[in-house]
């Protein structure tokens, strides 16, 4: 009799381990209907779905699978972010000088100290040297000094990902960055030619040439028939913009990153001071502060739940890969700051109870082909999430479905429009959701969906499925009622 017992253990135990691995029966039937269609096959999707503060899933669909999570990665950060340094964070830039400016003159250098602020535009830079200029600084009789030394970063290349080095979404972090190393470029058709061409911010001593060729057609992707370069022919540099331009498109306006952040931020720095109309008799150019030196000013950054509330709701990958140098940093930095952060990551999550060994950090944004996480453990983190004190401010920052963000085409036409708080994520082999769904009788459920395929673009529907199918009320669906979708 205790042989036979044990036996019925051993197969329940089995039983519970297949389910919890995820028979592909535990997805509900819209879901795997609409996963049919494209012939997405139910074995490269991973599903966790729990109501918030119950200790069992409604939904576990290999759940346990490491998957690439695609810009929900950016959830894992914010989590830890929040955690770590609190929703009430900033980032300082200090501004220093060696001497006190008299008569409007500063007799030395002016030292700008980034601290890797994720939210210095162009419009704070502006506020930035204006405070320069109000605190009796006119002319600067020395050097003007931007000191990046506050994270030592590791060796970066912006076109490894996909190419496609001169997109801002591809910019890697920099403790001075400014206004995410983004130009925008105005493209003003012409009654005859090439489109004139307007850059702003300005930068100082480089000119925006045209290498455009006209032609006749429609406007469609009309960004993706242009390239831009930063390059230096002789002493003067020059953003040398080419392909194909169709006066189709009527005017336009197209952010760039031709260049790094470092050389960006100088040029825009040196070009902002002169439009304010500070002087300079020396240089722009990257050091270290002086112990010496006096501070002069300081500009503070928006606060973390700010910061957090723009990258989650648009999906800013400079913020995203900012947030984990910082966290980095935070941990003394070394070997570097991106790797201390991913290490900081992982430990955060392991010492609140989550299983790590999906995990995979590479820069915090999910814009990676190595990034990875279970559904189980990114359900398990959102519902940890809505238990912290810092939960309004998590939630806030996600999209909702119909409504905003990323997400405010998902769900138009559903009865649950407005009802799912959710983070999307969508690269070349992985689409991925995750958040929250209050259901219509008023329960919030954690819902996360990954797939990885090479259709996985055309998942968008299973996952707006899921979406709809909790907010029916998952809670009341046991498992043979989920493969039916009832």
């Amino acid at each position: 009799m205790a042989a036979s017992r044990r036996g019925l253990l051993a197969a329940f135990h089995v039983a519970l381990a297949l389910y919890t691995q995820g028979a592909g029966a535990a997805l509900p039937a819209p879901v795997a209907d609409e996963l049919s269609k494209v012939r997405i096959p139910e074995e490269a999707v991973s599903v966790w779905v729990q109501q918030v503060g119950q200790p069992e899933p409604e939904v576990a669909h290999y759940p346990d699978r490491p998957m690439n999570p695609a810009s929900v990665m950016k959830l894992v950060t914010s989590f830890v972010a929040f955690d770590v340094l609190g929703p009430t964070h900033t980032w300082k830039t200090r501004v220093l000088a060696d001497a006190a400016p008299r008569d409007g003159i500063l007799d030395g250098n002016l030292y700008i100290v980034g601290e890797g602020d994720p939210a210095l535009t162009l419009e704070r830079l502006w506020l930035l040297l204006r405070g320069i200029r109000q605190k009796g600084i006119d002319e600067i009789r020395g050097n003007l000094v931007l000191d990046r030394s506050a994270w030592r970063l590791p060796p970066f290349d912006p076109a490894a990902f996909d190419g496609r080095g001169t997109r801002p979404y591809n910019i890697g972090p920099d403790p001075l960055m400014v206004n995410f190393a983004a130009l925008k470029l105005r493209f003003v058709p012409q009654p005859k030619g090439s489109p004139r061409l307007q850059p702003d911010p300005p930068l100082d001593g480089v000119s925006v040439v045209s290498a455009l060729r006209s032609t006749r057609g429609g406007c469609g992707d009309w960004d993706e028939r242009l390239d831009v370069a930063f390059v230096t022919p002789g002493s003067r540099p020059v953003i040398r913009v080419g392909g194909e331009w169709r006066d189709s498109c009527g005017e336009r306006e197209w952010f760039v990153a031709p260049m790094a952040p470092a050389d960006f931020s100088r040029l825009v720095v040196a070009g902002m001071w002169k439009e304010l109309g500070g002087r300079l008799t020396g240089r722009v150019f990257d050091g270290e502060t002086p112990g010496e030196a006096r501070l002069i000013s300081v500009e503070v950054s928006p606060t973390l739940s700010e910061v957090v509330r723009d990258m989650n709701k648009w999906s800013n990958n400079v913020q995203a890969r900012h947030l984990l140098a910082t966290l980095g940093a935070s941990a003394g930095g070394l070997p570097n700051a991106v790797t201390a952060g991913a290490q900081v990551v992982e430990a955060r999550l392991r010492a609140a109870g989550m299983d790590t060994t999906t995990l995979v950090v590479e820069n915090g944004s999910g814009l990676s082909r190595i990034e990875s996480i279970s559904a189980r453990t990114l359900g398990q983190m959102l519902d940890r999430a809505f238990a912290q004190p810092w939960m309004p401010e998590f939630i806030s920052s996600l999209s909702v479905a119909g409504v905003d963000g990323t997400g405010r085409h998902r769900l138009s036409g559903s009865p649950a429009r407005g009802f799912a708080h959710i983070k999307t994520g969508t690269i070349n082999g992985a689409r991925a959701v995750a958040g929250y769904v209050l259901d219509r009788d008023g329960r919030r459920h954690v819902v996360a969906m990954l797939v990885n395929d090479p259709s996985a673009w055309a998942s968008r529907a299973a996952q707006d499925a899921l979406l709809e199918w909790v907010w029916y009320g998952a809670r009341r669906v046991g498992p043979a009622a989920q493969a039916s979708g009832r």
